[in-house]
């Protein structure tokens, strides 16, 4: 097992496999359809322009079994030290720790890029990711009770923050 810096033409068809299981099974994406691939042109155009990682983590045969980024959290300037993130393992490879490994690599690039807070949007029914967010310091910042509606039912969006301590000398603008 090893950490990667996923780029498109190498990790854009597993990371969109790994998007569309969750988006067609699971509420970890509120999304309704399956993403084309040609929604991963842009989202790699955004993590690079932004300067933002997408860290995976493969086998052996260098197969992708998760990934883990982040992006702009709001547009406004002076958010430029909060970003939201995410996570996901692909469903043949959860319950082995790699979630907690990729969120740990994240959370010490966060701090290299002198990130201040990394916030994470979690579906409240999804107790492993929230039980994750916690393992590593995460706190419930709000809940958004009844954000969307999926699967025939409502769904609460917890808003989990992390506080860094980066970046040491904050500046305006």
């Amino acid at each position: 097992m090893q950490f990667v810096s996923c780029t498109y033409e190498a990790h854009a068809e597993s990371i969109l496999e790994i998007f569309n299981d969750a988006i067609v099974h699971t509420t970890a994406l509120y999304d309704y359809h399956p993403r084309p691939l040609e929604s991963m042109v842009g989202w790699f155009a955004a993590k690079q322009a932004g300067n933002f990682p997408v860290i995976g983590v493969t086998d052996e045969t260098g197969q992708l079994m998760g990934f883990a980024s982040y992006g702009t959290f709001r547009e406004r300037p002076a958010y430029k030290y909060t970003v939201e993130h995410s996570v996901y393992v692909h469903k043949n490879h959860r319950g082995k720790g790699l979630g907690l490994m990729l969120m740990k690599r994240l959370i010490e690039t966060a701090q290299q890029q002198d990130i201040h807070v990394l916030v994470g949007g979690i579906d409240m029914s999804n107790a492993g990711s929230v039980r994750l967010h916690e393992k590593l310091g995460f706190e419930l910042s709000g809940t958004i009770r009844q954000a969307a509606y999926k699967f025939d039912r409502w769904l609460d969006l917890g808003l989990y923050q992390l506080t860094l301590p980066t970046p040491t000398n904050p500046v305006e603008g």
